[in-house]
């Protein structure tokens, strides 16, 4: 790895922080992404994604990013929209504080950030993503903050989520934000709950945004076949869900309708 890890606290919970390549040497400003559940999508201790941002920086691919991983304090809370029952009765009831946690991203630790490292602040230059539950945080900051996330990122998100599809229904969509939404195609299977719609609510989800405002070219379906829902499968295909979202519209293919689906073997 060429870029710099950092861990720190602030109000109360971890930042997993990457800093890239050139970041010391540089008099340049850098692209924030800020990104759910810790570092658990980048951490080297995990998978390869930082490998992969790094061959893509140093080829030309991707413009180089800062990465700021978040600990949730209770992610069944911090990451829901609303209160919900639970699934199962193994599980606490879903929280719904997600517009406290993202008041929080926007209020407090952006402008730390901001302030502390050398960041590019403007929204188109600020992204948001995550995987699972952090998905659909992320899908839900596009509505409440279109104005400072200018890049969103759902990796498998939880559309199956009580009453999220009839809120995604019943709003526009900033037609000037870019997206990436991702499933596998067996994720779902087996499961007794709302969960086994995996799939079919990912595809209803894209379809909302196009027709509620968002053209193809700013949105990316992504179906790989065969992945399951799990953190070996959101890890490897978060490197190129931030490489459509920060290359040039007119760099990389753009983005398909749902359906049919963009498909990425495994």
């Amino acid at each position: 790895m060429n870029g710099t890890l950092v861990t720190e606290s602030f109000a109360g919970r971890e930042l997993f922080i990457y800093l890239p390549p050139s970041y010391e040497t540089s008099r340049a400003a850098f692209p924030v992404v800020y990104v759910q559940d810790g570092g658990d999508l980048f951490d080297p201790r995990q998978n390869n994604s930082l490998a992969r941002l790094e061959c893509m920086f140093a080829n030309g691919e991707l413009g180089e990013l800062l990465l700021v991983g978040i600990e949730p304090k209770n992610r069944l809370d911090e990451y829901t929209p609303w209160h919900a029952k639970a699934l199962s009765d193994k599980y606490a009831d879903f929280g719904g504080q997600g517009s406290d946690y993202l008041s929080f991203l926007v209020e407090k630790l952006k402008p730390y950030i901001d302030r502390k490292y050398k960041t590019d602040g403007r929204r188109q230059q600020t992204g948001i993503i995550g995987a699972s539950l952090g998905g659909l945080i992320s899908i839900y900051a596009a509505y409440l903050y279109p104005n400072v996330f200018g890049k969103i990122g759902s990796i498998s998100g939880s559309f199956w989520y009580e009453g999220f599809i009839g809120f995604m229904q019943s709003k526009n969509i900033d037609p000037g934000l870019k997206m990436y939404m991702d499933v596998g195609s067996i994720e779902g299977i087996g499961k007794q709950s709302i969960q086994k719609e995996m799939v079919s609510k990912t595809k209803e989800a894209c379809t909302i945004l196009m027709n509620n405002g968002l053209a193809s070219e700013r949105l990316r379906f992504v179906l790989e076949e065969g992945a399951p829902h799990g953190r070996i499968f959101f890890s490897k295909r978060f490197p190129e869900a931030l490489k459509w979202l920060y290359s040039n519209e007119t760099d990389l293919p753009a983005g398909v309708g749902c359906p049919p689906t963009s498909i990425m073997h495994k």
